[in-house]
C-alpha cells in the first residue's frame, strides 16, 4: 500500500464517498442479518442525499470523522475515503452515558488494518471536547463485528429488539462508562 492514512471532519462534498463505504460495508456485513431487498434497494443517490442532510444538520455536539486514504506525490491513484463514524449526544435516556457512536464504518478491503480503532478514538475524543464523558454503541448480536467492541473495553451493558424494514432485530449496547475509558483509546490527550 502506497497510501498514507488521514482523519479529518467529514465535508458535504465527501457525501458520495461516505454513501458508497455505508451501502458496501451494509451489504458485506449485514447480508442474511437485515432483508436481503433492503440491502439491494439500497443507492448511492439516496445514502448520499441522507449523508449531506445529516453533515449539514450536525449539531456542535456531533462529530461526522472519516479516514481518507493520501497517496503518495509520484501515485497515480486518487485519495479515497475508506471508513467514517458519526457520533454524538446519547439518544438512549433510559442509558446512563452521555455519549453515543450513531455508526462506524470501514471499507470491506480496509478492515483489519487498524483503521476502525484510529477512528473510534477519534470519535471518543470529539465526545470528550463536546463534554461527553461516557459512550455507548449498539450493533446488531448478529454482528461479529461487534468482539471489535468488546476487544476494545466496551462492556456489554444492555439488549434490546428493534423493528426494521419488517424484521425484528436483536441489538446489543457496548458501553465505555467514563472519561478514563474513552481516553485509553483517544489520540493526543
Amino acid at each position: 500500500m502506497s497510501a498514507k492514512l488521514h482523519i479529518r471532519e467529514a465535508r458535504r462534498q465527501d457525501s458520495r464517498e461516505l454513501a458508497r463505504v455505508h451501502i458496501e460495508t451494509w451489504r458485506h456485513t449485514y447480508a442474511g442479518m437485515v432483508p436481503n431487498q433492503y440491502l439491494a434497494s439500497m443507492t448511492i443517490d439516496e445514502q448520499a442525499r441522507s449523508w449531506r442532510r445529516w453533515i449539514d444538520r450536525k449539531s456542535k455536539r456531533e462529530s461526522i470523522q472519516l479516514v481518507e486514504t493520501r497517496p503518495a506525490a509520484d501515485a497515480m491513484e486518487k485519495s479515497r475515503i475508506v471508513g467514517f463514524g458519526h457520533a454524538g449526544p446519547s439518544r438512549d435516556r433510559e442509558l446512563p452515558f452521555s455519549g453515543e457512536i450513531y455508526t462506524l464504518y470501514v471499507d470491506i478491503d480496509w478492515q483489519g488494518m487498524g483503521i476502525g480503532r484510529q477512528l473510534l478514538g477519534r470519535l471518543f475524543q470529539a465526545l470528550l471536547e463536546a463534554d461527553m464523558e461516557s459512550a455507548v454503541i449498539w450493533v446488531l448480536a448478529s454482528n461479529p463485528s461487534r468482539f471489535f467492541y468488546e476487544a476494545l473495553g466496551g462492556e456489554r451493558i444492555a439488549e434490546r429488539r428493534e423493528r426494521f424494514a419488517g424484521t425484528l432485530l436483536e441489538e446489543v449496547a457496548y458501553g465505555w462508562p467514563d472519561s478514563s475509558a474513552l481516553r485509553a483509546l483517544t489520540p493526543d490527550i
